[in-house]
């Protein structure tokens, strides 16, 4: 591991999320962690970079059990608050950029909506090692800074993950570590290296209203098929053996399907 870690940790809770301190607590020991996240609640947001972000950055004094950290709240998404802490913040490229701990598992094709993993997914199109971490929690905590959450096994998982990477680094092939805790986690509970459901973790749900011309919001319900996952995938891990789930992510999204199969279907 290299001498004094240079560490960026981000979320897309906001700056005040009690998961980000959590995050910050137990990286602490690794190296000096360098907090830049959101202004704002920004989940949701995957890797959007939009063009409307203020890009604003307020640094602040921030208290979090009796120690004091300069924190840095950025005008946009969680992947631009990655850019502005690699770009302006931090006086080099860190080493590794942590994203999390999120409210809310991010599960199957929901890794492309997370900003959490968006944020991930950012750090590493820069060739930079990235850990995105999410605790299980009950719906209605998702959008919340409950401080009710214990975010203790998680905070350990994300130290535990974060060194193996300053260590050893990611394998070939794997740019982003996605954890993903179960909300019955202690620091002994089994991890295991995932990968991806195909599944849609959560189910559209049609707007409730008589007009087009009413507001109207897309809302979302948990709907799995257990029985369709096979044992390896994050949501089986997760919601059936109740293990802390490690899926590794690369950023190449090409098929595994051959070009000759593809070919040979379309000849």
């Amino acid at each position: 591991m290299p001498d004094k870690c240079q560490i960026l940790l981000t979320n897309d809770d906001g700056i005040r999320s009690p998961g980000l301190w959590a995050a910050a607590e137990g990286l602490s020991a690794l190296g000096y962690v360098h907090v830049v996240a959101p202004r704002e609640q920004q989940t949701g947001m995957g890797r959007s970079l939009p063009t409307s972000s203020d890009g604003i950055i307020i640094p602040q004094k921030l208290t979090v059990h009796g120690k004091e950290w300069m924190v840095y709240a950025v005008g946009g998404t969680p992947a631009q608050a990655v850019l502005h802490g690699i770009l302006e913040v931090m006086p080099s490229p860190p080493d590794l950029v942590v994203s999390g701990i999120n409210y809310g598992e991010n599960l199957g094709t929901s890794v492309t909506v997370s900003g959490t993993v968006g944020a991930a997914l950012e750090a590493a199109s820069l060739g930079i090692p990235a850990l995105a971490a999410s605790l299980q929690v009950p719906s209605h905590y998702y959008m919340s800074y409950a401080t009710e959450v214990d975010f203790s096994a998680a905070r350990h998982f994300v130290a535990l993950f974060a060194r193996k990477i300053l260590e050893q680094g990611l394998p070939p092939d794997v740019d982003v570590l996605k954890l993903d805790v179960p909300d019955s986690a202690t620091p002994e509970t089994p991890w295991e290296i995932t990968r991806q459901s195909r599944q849609r973790y959560y189910r559209p749900l049609k707007p409730m209203r008589q007009s087009w011309e009413e507001p109207g919001t897309v809302g979302y319900e948990l709907a799995v098929r257990l029985e369709d996952e096979t044992h390896d995938s994050d949501i089986y891990t997760l919601l059936v053996k109740q293990h802390v789930s490690v899926a590794a992510l690369s950023i190449d999204m090409t098929t595994r399907t051959s070009k000759e199969e593809i070919i040979r279907l379309w000849a």
